[in-house]
């Protein structure tokens, strides 16, 4: 049976925009050699543990005692009070009749609460949702969709994941799997387009009303 895979963070909901001024914010008061802003491009999609420890070898500095907790609780606090669901995307939820599951490199906790904050839980009740605890390598490593894929009995060539970041897109690829690339999210910079193309997504969309017409051709045979 074909399967429709989200990510979470900016797919589903635009929280990357609230995520990455949190983390310049605190970058800048424990890594102040580094332009935070700037170097975060190279890691959107990755759990914020990695994103630290990536962020840390190019500094001189070093990162407070559980600087990944910190950062991972200050983050769920604002995006309790602003995040906002993906434009369109609750419609195109209920418009694609597909099984649908959630793959996400954010905590679960996170994933559980930016689902009820923005009213998507009820739409994606019987979803499925992995998340970067169950694994040892989460994305770009495709270990996490290939654990959906294994735990929901699917052949990766029958799942359409839908990714924001080349981190997503290179993982779900790596798994076998048609991905369409999202840029409708409020952090997407310039030329993001391309480089999710680059990465191996199928095509890319701006915003969710796109989806359907493209699972519909995915569903009927369409090269990808």
């Amino acid at each position: 049976m074909q399967t429709l895979i989200f990510d979470c963070d900016g797919v589903l909901v635009d929280s990357e925009a609230i995520a990455e001024a949190t983390l310049v914010e605190l970058l800048g008061e424990w890594l102040p050699d580094l332009e935070a802003d700037t170097v975060l491009r190279q890691a959107l999609g990755m759990t914020t543990a990695d994103i630290l420890s990536h962020l840390e070898a190019q500094s001189a500095h070093r990162l407070p005692p559980q600087a990944t907790e910190r950062v991972d609780s200050t983050i769920e606090a604002r995006l309790a009070k602003e995040l906002t669901a993906i434009d369109g995307v609750a419609a195109a939820i209920a418009e694609i009749t597909l099984p649908k599951a959630v793959v996400s490199n954010s905590r679960r906790q996170r994933v559980l609460s930016s689902l009820a904050i923005t009213g998507l839980a009820p739409l994606l009740a019987e979803a499925p949702i992995f998340t970067a605890e169950q694994v040892a390598r989460p994305k770009p490593d495709p270990a996490l969709y290939r654990l959906a894929a294994e735990t929901l009995s699917r052949a990766p060539g029958l799942c359409l994941v839908v990714e924001d970041s080349v981190a997503g897109v290179t993982a779900a690829r790596a798994a076998g799997m048609t991905v369409i690339g999202f840029i409708g999210a409020s952090h997407i910079e310039v030329g993001q387009r391309a480089r999710l193309l680059e990465a191996g997504a199928w095509c890319v969309i701006g915003h969710m009303r796109e989806l359907a017409p493209l699972v519909g051709d995915w569903r009927g045979g369409a090269p990808h």
